[in-house]
Formats: structure tokens, C-alpha cells, sequence
């Protein structure tokens, strides 16, 4: 069968996406151009914010089958097997692997009361479940969402893979959304909630923490927190062996792939599979914004939670404690810690937070990974 000029380009354009493509497809086209123009060019958590951006694009591209599951012996799209790392809760353990070999405990050690901060920081988690229960959503919902106030995205994404799926997109882009925000909504809450005379304060400095302390911590933590809460153990544990990695110094090799080649591969199947569920029809509903927004309460109220302990601590301690050290308590490591650090300073020039900073924001990822731990046993299949 032949066909004429006008015929081929009239079938051409009939076998096209372009006839299949909906406006629920065409607007989440342009949001994910936004998202990448944000990762690009203005830097908002490009190492996730860009694969997320990239796997809405192509989810939202009509007729690829990116994400069909297989059917009459046919194998389904890439996307979907892709998927199954979130779908089974292998990725964001992972992640935590190799947050873990990244991270240094040696401030949380040298003062364990920031672990209280980074507890008081998880505030806005269960001020934000609380809401979303009033407004309608299911306790399994509400958790998801109050979870955005952690400020962990792998946190927030392996609850809510296990507990509001369909709300995973949402819940996804406006956890990593706020968190590449801190330095916008941070300062303001810290200026408002804490005087001069406190943001002033200079912190002595930390003691030396040993190598056996570095060693042992990780150990214990897993033990304590599995017993106490064996949910938690698959975030609580990868976290743990990675630091473990780092601290024994006799696995150079295997700390190094963790916190490199390990997990930077997680974090690109991670962020591509995420972004591939944000399909128009699905992601474009009133829930959506809601969700955006009681993101942002939870998150709000994370940093005054912080920050309310923080000054309890500086006048229990007689004003040697900063209060805003309390603001890092969010587990966003390490932008939190250097939020705090950057607002010491501009209230006093010779002040240097970080490393007392570190503490609380180190002690925030084991708090939203326990508080994960506990809706997932409350409300877990």
C-alpha cells in the first residue's frame, strides 16, 4: 500500500503524541519546565529537584508507556520498573546509607542535649497531621503530609510510599521544595522569635569527641531505637552502618562508595521515579495545594519548635546556649546548621555556630526518621 505525500504526513501526525496530548499533560509539561529552570539556573536542590523535574516531563509526554505495568507477557515501561525501588522501600534506606557515611555525629556527641532540639524540631510534624485530620484527609494522609515538616525527603518519601502512594508527587516536590527554601524561610521565623542580646551569644567550644564514642554511638542508636521502635529500622539502620562505614576507618572503600557512586546512582532513580508519578490528571487536584500548604505549616512550625527550646536552653543554661542553634533542628543537613550559622554572624560578626549547630540538625534526621517510625506503626498495613 502506497500513500501520498499529504496521506504520510496526515498518518504521521495521527501516530503522534501530539493528538493524544490533554491540558492536565500540557500544564504539568510547564511546571516541570519551571522546575528545571529552578534546579538550573537558580540551584534549588538540583542533585533531586532536577531527575524529579526530568521524570514529569516524561511522564506527562502522551503514548511512551513509561509507566505501564507489563500485561500479556509484554514487559512494562522503564519507569515502572524503576518504580519498584520506591513501591518495595529500597531507595530512601539507601539514601540514608549514604547520609550516614557523610555525617559526622562527633557534635551531637559532644552535646548530647541537642538531641532535645533536634526532637522540639519535629514540632511542626504533628501540628501539621493534626490540621490535615481536620481538613479532611485520613490519619494515613495526615501523616504523610505532617511528615514535610521533618525536612527529609527520603524520610517523607518512604512513609508515604508506604502509607498515601497517590500522594507521593505532592508530597515529594513540596518536602525537597521547602527544604532548598530554608535560607528564605528560616531567617525571618529566627529573627522574630529570638532577641539581639540571644542571637548574640557566643557558644564555647565543643569537646574533643573519641574515636571509641564515634564508634559506639552508631551501634547503640540502632539498637536502642529498633528496640524501642522496630519500624524504624530500615532508615535508623542504613543511617547508622553508614556512619559506621565512616567511623571504624578500616572500610575506606566501602565509606567512600556510599556517600559517592552508591548514592548518587539512588538519587537519580529516586528522583526520576518520583517525578514520574506526577501525572496530570492525578497530581492537578485542589488536595494538591492543600498538601503544598500544610507542607509549609509543618515546616514553620519545625523551625519554632526549634527555636522555643533553644531559648528554654539559653535561659536554663544562664545565656550560653544561642537559641538559634534550635532552628536546625530540621534535619535539612547541612544547609539548617548553616542558616543558624549565617544569621549568628550577622547579629555578631565574631560568632561561630556551625559546628553547635550540627548537633541539633544531625539529631533532627534521627528525630523525623523516629517520628516516620511512628506512624508507620500506628498506621501501617
Amino acid at each position: 500500500m502506497t500513500y501520498s505525500l499529504g496521506e504520510t504526513i496526515r498518518k504521521i501526525w495521527e501516530l503522534s503524541g501530539f493528538t493524544a496530548l490533554t491540558w492536565q499533560e500540557l500544564v504539568m509539561l510547564l511546571v516541570s519546565f519551571v522546575l528545571i529552570y529552578l534546579a538550573i539556573v537558580k540551584k534549588f536542590e538540583p542533585l533531586l529537584l532536577l531527575p524529579i523535574a526530568f521524570g514529569m516531563l516524561l511522564a506527562n509526554l502522551p503514548m511512551t508507556d513509561l509507566l505501564a505495568p507489563p500485561s500479556d507477557g509484554q514487559a512494562g515501561g522503564l519507569l515502572y520498573y524503576l518504580y519498584q525501588g520506591i513501591e518495595l522501600g529500597i531507595y530512601p534506606p539507601l539514601i540514608f546509607l549514604g547520609i550516614g557515611a557523610m555525617t559526622d555525629f562527633g557534635p551531637l556527641i559532644a552535646r548530647p542535649s541537642s538531641l532535645f532540639l533536634g526532637a522540639a524540631a519535629q514540632f511542626g510534624i504533628y501540628i501539621a497531621f493534626m490540621a490535615a485530620i481536620a481538613l479532611g484527609f485520613t490519619p494515613e494522609e495526615a501523616a504523610s503530609i505532617g511528615i514535610i515538616g521533618g525536612a527529609d525527603g527520603p524520610t517523607a518519601i518512604w512513609l508515604t510510599s508506604k502509607l498515601a502512594n497517590e500522594l507521593l508527587p505532592a508530597i515529594a516536590i513540596a518536602a525537597y521544595s521547602y527544604m532548598a527554601l530554608i535560607p528564605m524561610i528560616q531567617p525571618p521565623l529566627m529573627r522574630l522569635l529570638t532577641t539581639q542580646k540571644e542571637r548574640e551569644v557566643k557558644m564555647e567550644q565543643l569537646r574533643e569527641v573519641s574515636k571509641l564514642e564515634k564508634i559506639v554511638f552508631p551501634i547503640i542508636v540502632t539498637v536502642l531505637c529498633t528496640f524501642l521502635l522496630p519500624s524504624v529500622a530500615p532508615l535508623i539502620g542504613m543511617l547508622m552502618l553508614g556512619n559506621l562505614l565512616r567511623e571504624s576507618g578500616v572500610v575506606d572503600r566501602l565509606s567512600k562508595t556510599a556517600q559517592n557512586e552508591l548514592i548518587n546512582i539512588v538519587t537519580i532513580f529516586l528522583g526520576i521515579t518520583v517525578g514520574s508519578k506526577a501525572v496530570g490528571e492525578k497530581f492537578l487536584q485542589p488536595k494538591t495545594l492543600m498538601i503544598i500548604g500544610l507542607g509549609l505549616t509543618a515546616f514553620a512550625f519545625s523551625t519554632i519548635g526549634g527555636l522555643l527550646l533553644g531559648k528554654l536552653m539559653y535561659w536554663i543554661s544562664g545565656g550560653k546556649i544561642n537559641p538559634l542553634i534550635g532552628s536546625a533542628g530540621v534535619s535539612a543537613v547541612p544547609m539548617a546548621a548553616r542558616v543558624s550559622q549565617v544569621e549568628g554572624q550577622k547579629a555578631n560578626p565574631g560568632n561561630y555556630l556551625l559546628m553547635h549547630a550540627m548537633g541539633p540538625n544531625v539529631a533532627g534526621v534521627i528525630g523525623s526518621a523516629v517520628a516516620a517510625g511512628i506512624f508507620y506503626a500506628l498506621f501501617g498495613k
